[in-house]
Order: C-alpha cells, then sequence, then structure tokens
C-alpha cells in the first residue's frame, strides 16, 4: 500500500479506512494497555494521533522510539472520541525508519526563536515553522497564479552581474582569482582581465534590468528568484540574501504600475487566509502580529493614494511624534510609514512622485525636474511593501542621468539600446518576497521567514 499524506488523509478520511502513514514522532505515551503517538509529516498543521493496542505484534517496537524519531504506520482510520482531533489511527503496524538520540533538541516544551535559529535544520518541525513554510510556499504558488493568469511571463534573470542595478554599491563579489596572490595591472590594482568572466563580477541585486529587456520584447513579464545584498545591517527587517518578485510590463506607464500593485497584493491577501486557515489561525493564537482577519480585509480593501509632498506636510505636521523628523527631500523612515498606514489612512496606502534625488537612475522624470515618476506600496505595521516606477524610455535623459551620477556608461550600454530600438512606456515594481511573508505571519524577525538566512555573520548552514 502506498503511504498516504497526512493532508491528503484527513481531507477525505473515512470511517475503518486502511491506509498507510508516514512520519516524525513529536510526543509517546504508553501503558500497560495500550500506547498513543503523535506524528506529523509536515504536509498540515494537525498532528495524527496513533493508537496501539499492547496486543499487537509492533507494540513492541515502541521501545526504540523517541520524540524525533521516524516512522511508518499501517491501520485503520477511526473517528476519534477525544478532544482536539476528529480522526485517529489504530495501528496494527509499524516501522521505525531512524531512531532518534536522547539529545534530540525538540523536546515536548516551549522553545525561544532564537535558540530555533541555532537549529535552522531541524525547526521546520515545530508548529510555529511549519506554519510559516507552508505559508510561504502558498504564497509563492498564488504569485505565479496571479501573474500567469494575466498573460505574464516568468523571466529567468541571471544571478551573476557586471552592473548596479540600484547604483548603492552594497554588491558581493564573485571571483575565481586566487585572493591570496591576485594578479595585478599596472597600477598595481587587481586585473580582473585574468578573472573568469574577465571584469569584475557580482551576486545581482535585482533583476530587473533585464527583466525590462525582456518585457521590451515579450510584453509582460516578471521574475521571482534569489537576490543578494552586502548590507552590513542587522536588523529584524533586513537580510543578505532574499528573493524578489518583480513584474515589468510595455506599454504601461505609473498608473498601470499603482494598480497592477494593489490588485496583486489584494490577490495574495484574499487568497492566502482561505488557502492556509489552520496555519495562519494557529500563528494568530501565538503571535499578536499575526491577523489572519485583518489580512483577508486587505482582500478587499482599497489602497489610498497621496503624494510624496502632502505626506510629507501630513508627517510635519505632527513632527514632535518621530524621531527622525520628516523633511521634503529626504526618504521616509519606517515609523513615518507606519504612521502614514495606521494613522492618517487607517489601511495601505500608495506614495508617489518622490524627489529625483533619493530614487535610482532609472526612474523617470515627471515635468517638474524635481521628482520621479515613481511609487511605494505601504501597508501597516510594516510600512513598504513595494518599490516601483515608470521606467525612463527617453534615451538622452537616461544618459544624462546616468553621467551625472557617474555610473559606467559602457556597463549600461546594452540597457540604454533598449531605447534606440524601439523603446516604448514601461513600468515595473518589486516586492520582497521575506517581507510579504513576515507580514502576513507575524513574525517580527524576518529571519523566521526563510528556512536558511543570509545575514552578516550568520550562515550557519
Amino acid at each position: 500500500m502506498h503511504r498516504i499524506r497526512v493532508k491528503a488523509l484527513f481531507d477525505g478520511a473515512e470511517q475503518g479506512q486502511p491506509v498507510k502513514v508516514a512520519g516524525w514522532v513529536k510526543s509517546k505515551r504508553v501503558s500497560k494497555k495500550f500506547a498513543f503517538l503523535v506524528i506529523n509529516d509536515g504536509s498540515c498543521q494537525t498532528d495524527l494521533q496513533v493508537i496501539v493496542d499492547s496486543d499487537k505484534e509492533c507494540f513492541a517496537k515502541l521501545e526504540s522510539i523517541g520524540t524525533g524519531s521516524s516512522v511508518s504506520m499501517f491501520g485503520e482510520l477511526r473517528k476519534s472520541p477525544g478532544k482536539g482531533q476528529a480522526w485517529e489511527l489504530h495501528a496494527s503496524d509499524l516501522e521505525v525508519l531512524g531512531e532518534s538520540s536522547s539529545d534530540y533538541p525538540l523536546q515536548k516544551k516551549g522553545h525561544s526563536l532564537e535558540f530555533l535559529r541555532e537549529i535552522g535544520h531541524l525547526r521546520g518541525r515545530t508548529n510555529t515553522f511549519g506554519a510559516v513554510y507552508r505559508v510561504r510556499n502558498r504564497l509563492s504558488f498564488l504569485v505565479h497564479q496571479f501573474f500567469q493568469g494575466r498573460g505574464f511571463l516568468w523571466a529567468h534573470t541571471p544571478i551573476l552581474t557586471a552592473s548596479d542595478c540600484e547604483g548603492a554599491g552594497e554588491l558581493f563579489k564573485v571571483t575565481t582569482l586566487d585572493l591570496a596572490n591576485p594578479p595585478r595591472n599596472d597600477e598595481g590594482g587587481v586585473d580582473f582581465s585574468n578573472d573568469f568572466f574577465g571584469k569584475p563580477t557580482h551576486l545581482t541585486v535585482s533583476g530587473q534590468l533585464n527583466a525590462e529587456s525582456m518585457a521590451l520584447s515579450l510584453g509582460d513579464v516578471y521574475t521571482f528568484g534569489p537576490t543578494f545584498r552586502a548590507e552590513n545591517s542587522n536588523t529584524t527587517r533586513h537580510l543578505s540574501e532574499f528573493w524578489m518578485i518583480e513584474p515589468e510590463m510595455a506599454f504601461a506607464n505609473l498608473r498601470d504600475d499603482m494598480l497592477l500593485a494593489e490588485e496583486f497584493l489584494r490577490y495574495l491577501f484574499a487568497n492566502i487566509v482561505n488557502d492556509c486557515g489552520d496555519e495562519l489561525e494557529f500563528l494568530g493564537k501565538m503571535y499578536p502580529d499575526c491577523d489572519p482577519q485583518g489580512i483577508e480585509n486587505m482582500g478587499s480593501k482599497n489602497f489610498a493614494r497621496v503624494s510624496y509632498t502632502d505626506a510629507i506636510k501630513e508627517l510635519s505636521a505632527v513632527s514632535s511624534k518621530f524621531e527622525f523628523e520628516p523633511a521634503w527631500g529626504v526618504d521616509l523612515q519606517t515609523e513615518h510609514e507606519k504612521y502614514l498606514t495606521e494613522q492618517v489612512f487607517s489601511g495601505p496606502v500608495i506614495v508617489t512622485d518622490y524627489p529625483k534625488d533619493i530614487k535610482a537612475f532609472y526612474m523617470k522624470s515627471n515635468p517638474d525636474g524635481k521628482t520621479v515618476a515613481a511609487m511605494d506600496v505601504l501597508v501597516p505595521r510594516i510600512g513598504e511593501i513595494i518599490g516601483g516606477s515608470q521606467r525612463e524610455d527617453c534615451y538622452d535623459a537616461l544618459l544624462d542621468r546616468v553621467n551625472g551620477l557617474d555610473l559606467p556608461v559602457e556597463d549600461l550600454r546594452w540597457y540604454l539600446d533598449l531605447r534606440s530600438y524601439g523603446g516604448c512606456p514601461h513600468a515595473g515594481f518589486g516586492l520582497g518576497f521575506e517581507r510579504l511573508v513576515q507580514y502576513v505571519t507575524g513574525m517580527v524577525n524576518i529571519r523566521d521567514v526563510i528556512p536558511f538566512p543570509r545575514a552578516p555573520k550568520v550562515i550557519p548552514f
């Protein structure tokens, strides 16, 4: 008989149904007449209770089973008379697939999130991280479902790059040179012509520029892949390796970009509560920042709109409330973003038309010459969740911007070419996937929403 996952078992359970299951033991209680085992195979939030009667031949095998052991069991499914579970398995045979030593760290007691980060290879077996990882999985599926259902093509953009999309200089270097004795050029610097790619190469901070190229061939595309940033920031909101979702649309302006961003988030919020109801119910009981009802309401809530200039006016009127004083020409701080969403608009808000000097080189200049056609989507509790813009489609304007910021023109020649060969208005945005998962699950630290977090001085697994 083939093994059935516990989730599938519960979804199609029938009284007296013979089934074979496998999973990891979370607890064991043995008496003279019978034993209770609680197992979970990772497929759902609900554990399966297994009863083994003492007259069964397999009862003797229980001695070698400890918390964390992996087991396979065959038996009959019956409605449970106890509270807390609808079904239980009465086992007639079992096999110990893998014993667990006595120092197994996940015993039946509470563990701090800090401790669980130290055993990242095992924390997925806990109720909390099982829930978080299943929510993450479902959100990933919904991302693809949303874009594929609207005719977007999934663009596989490169991880290795020779350009800095954001212009911030926070890139990880990639090289095959001998770091202890690198080749030198005539000026005494490292001679990258002898490196694998013949020039300085880095891990990408964004797939956007490549996605723009594909959008200007295929129409509407999106990326969904890992990106990297060498920012020495030890906060609960930053990772050095994170996943980005970046749609790009040809023949689109800032208004189209805002509409897509709002529709996208509302779709995710409306569906995830239904698809992962058990997980979010559990997280909502355990962590105060997880609010399934609030997330569900966001799925039907219209997003407010405000210009950056008007937002600064709102914030300046209550500047004494903030640690950082709001001022035109300075980027919004998280405390400002939270105030706008939680106090001024009581919900999500899209801030538009940011000052040119605080935004990236590729954003389209507005007619006023001071601002760009940019937008950030802010949500309560965490602030910015999406950043996007209409891209500069004028060759001369983009070249002036590149030169004005002293960016390497030759490295961006191909990007400039897109404006010379049938360029058109186009727009897109980026969403940090971990920030989204953090918002939905209510986890305070972003390192708790990715299985193996990478951060400064943190790469244990």
